[in-house]
């Protein structure tokens, strides 16, 4: 039996690798050219050290110089020693370049570009076939007739025949003037990914999910993820902050994801004064204390920078660290400017 390894790098770049039944990680990666950080091959040096992040795996033998009983105990493994017993997400402390490896290029095709309101745009790729990505994950975006590149997060869930994204309206954008202007049905476009670390991890206790503006795609990945995979279990709960009402969108499909997902509920809100919608001010104002569970919970941030500085500063004066706090910031040119992660006492 073969199993999906995804190796998330630390700049990014993640590769889906086959695990063939009884293959250690390290054979299946070197198999395919990608050289991991690797000595001695009989876990005795540690240089394979990685972090399992998801999936179930015989983490093998080895000696405690090469891996503590803490760090197994962590989720730490060697990849020399280790095969895996399902699906695996594994982050693996090297970058992709030193690995001999890169993100894969995709040829696209655009099926459809959508005015969801006045101030953003959604468009539709297919002709890649289902494409292995983790949810919330994101790829860049050749802008046609151009050398530049844009990165945009999904907004479909993994394994679908097309690929959705979101994007802001800018009035000179290059792929926004693409697309509101240019584009047609059918025309190529070319993907480079998938990359990001910041991904829905297992789930292993409640969820607060903060999206700003079209920082709400990855969101809407993850949540598709989640109908598809899990009929119970923990509460999922969805605040989505944007500047104007227009900025508002998507959400009959967060009201289709609460009718379908157990315990999923979302609030949304807008910062402008003027708005007329009834939650005004930004993404923390909204968040009640029983939404962190005094810090049994998992918190997913995306947004513009000052929005994910905002929820950093506002996290650490509540005095309360979630288990694990994951975050990407985004410019609205495109460009993902930061991802990161934080564990308790570092929000």
């Amino acid at each position: 039996m073969a199993y999906s390894i995804a190796l998330n790098f630390e700049d990014g770049v993640t590769r889906f690798i086959e695990g063939r039944e009884g293959e250690t990680v390290a054979d299946a990666s070197y198999r395919v050219g990608i050289n991991i950080p690797l000595d001695c091959r009989d876990g005795a040096c540690g240089t394979c050290k990685c972090r399992v992040e998801q999936g179930s795996y015989d983490g093998g033998s080895y000696i405690e110089d090469a891996l503590t009983g803490e760090e197994a105990a962590a989720g730490f493994a060697l990849a020399c020693q280790m095969r895996a017993k399902s699906d695996l997400v594994l982050a693996i402390a090297a970058s992709s370049e030193l690995c001999k490896t890169r993100g894969q290029s995709f040829k696209a095709r655009l099926e459809r570009v959508e005015r969801l309101s006045a101030t953003t745009l959604g468009f539709t790729l297919s002709g890649t076939g289902p494409l292995a990505f983790l949810p919330g994950q994101y790829v860049n975006i050749e802008v046609p007739g151009t050398d530049q590149k844009r990165s945009y997060s999904f907004s479909s869930p993994p394994g679908t025949e097309t690929l959705s994204f979101l994007i802001r309206d800018i009035p000179r954008g290059r792929m926004s003037t693409y697309l509101r202007d240019e584009a047609e049905p059918g025309a190529p476009m070319e993907i480079t990914g998938p990359s990001g670390s910041f991904y829905l991890r297992e789930i292993r206790r409640p969820l607060l999910f903060l999206a700003g503006g079209t920082g709400l795609a990855p969101f809407l990945s993850m949540l598709g993820r989640i109908a598809a995979t899990t009929t119970g279990g923990f509460p999922v709960h969805l605040v989505f902050g944007v500047t104007n009402d227009a900025d508002l969108v998507e959400i009959p499909r967060l009201e289709a994801f609460a009718r379908t997902i157990p315990g999923f509920t979302f609030a949304t809100c807008v910062a402008a004064a003027e708005s007329a919608h009834p939650r005004k001010g930004y993404v923390t104002e909204h968040i009640a204390p029983g939404h962190l569970r005094g810090g049994e919970v998992d918190v997913y941030l995306c947004g513009p920078p000052p929005m994910v500085e905002a929820v950093r500063s506002w996290l650490a004066a509540t005095g309360v660290a979630p288990a694990n706090f994951y975050y990407e910031k985004f410019s609205p040119s495109g460009a993902v400017t930061a991802i990161g992660e934080s564990h308790p006492g570092q929000a």
